[in-house]
């Protein structure tokens, strides 16, 4: 009797040094700074990649934004001056040589080389339509140019953000099982960690890739809106120079 009275005194001891033990174990932090000072350098490099291009991105999507809708608005308020039957000599001269919007320079572009098409007795150089054509082109390359700008590197991170995460994720899982190896242990507490820094980088990488798509489809849209629209500014522009031609010759 006394041996079992020592066996029930003795497992109860060491049940009672087990939950003491199970109690004072601090709760593990799985904060998102924790979990990126905790990652792995490479699953850290993935993460910073992933916050750089996320961060650029916004820039890029805010200041497009801003631009078309400028841009927009100073094409209307163009387009309102020039049908209002104002001579183009007058319109030209208020420009003063320094014009802002896409339209503005097309128009300075056509009416330059209008004037430098004039001899200095009034008659016109052979080819002048060609070469007024030839400079607005010249212009609606350039306003095409300033349009898509800044939206490839939109359509890079959403086709590749999602691979950065991927390939930080089979990083940081690969960490995990490595350090299930060393310690000979499947406890949640070791496998936890790793797993949970690994899906932080397939997180940031979709968090980077999916604004990056919808604002590239956005913007690109209105991009080539504005194109078209400067296309057709651009031939109705050629047109009524093409009569004023035909009336001098």
């Amino acid at each position: 009797m006394e041996t079992e009275a020592l066996l029930a005194a003795g497992q109860m001891d060491v049940s009672l040094f087990a939950f003491q033990a199970l109690t004072t174990i601090e709760p593990m932090d799985f904060s998102l700074r924790s979990l990126v000072t905790r990652a792995t350098p490479t699953v850290q490099l993935v993460i910073a990649v992933l916050v750089i291009a996320s961060f650029w991105s916004w820039t890029i999507i805010v200041q497009k934004t801003i631009n078309f809708r400028k841009a927009t608005s100073e094409a209307k308020m163009f387009e309102d001056v020039f049908w209002s039957g104002e001579p183009l000599d007058e319109l030209y001269a208020k420009l003063d040589e320094k014009p802002r919007s896409a339209l503005e320079k097309i128009f300075s572009a056509g009416m330059s080389e209008w004037r430098r098409s004039h001899r200095s007795d009034g008659g016109l150089i052979a080819g002048a339509q060609q070469r007024i054509d030839r400079a607005m082109n010249v212009a609606l390359g350039r306003a095409g140019d300033d349009l898509n700008k800044g939206l490839v590197f939109l359509a890079t991170v959403g086709s590749i953000a999602p691979f950065v995460g991927l390939f930080g994720t089979v990083w940081g899982i690969m960490n995990a099982f490595t350090e299930i190896a060393s310690q000979q242990s499947t406890n949640l507490a070791v496998v936890a960690p790793g797993i949970a820094e690994a899906l932080l980088a397939t997180a940031l990488g979709l968090l980077a890739a999916i604004p990056a798509v919808v604002f590239y489809n956005k913007l690109s849209g209105d991009a080539d809106r504005l194109t078209a629209e400067n296309e057709v500014f651009a031939d109705e522009f050629s047109m009524i120079l093409s009569r004023q031609l035909d009336q001098g010759e």
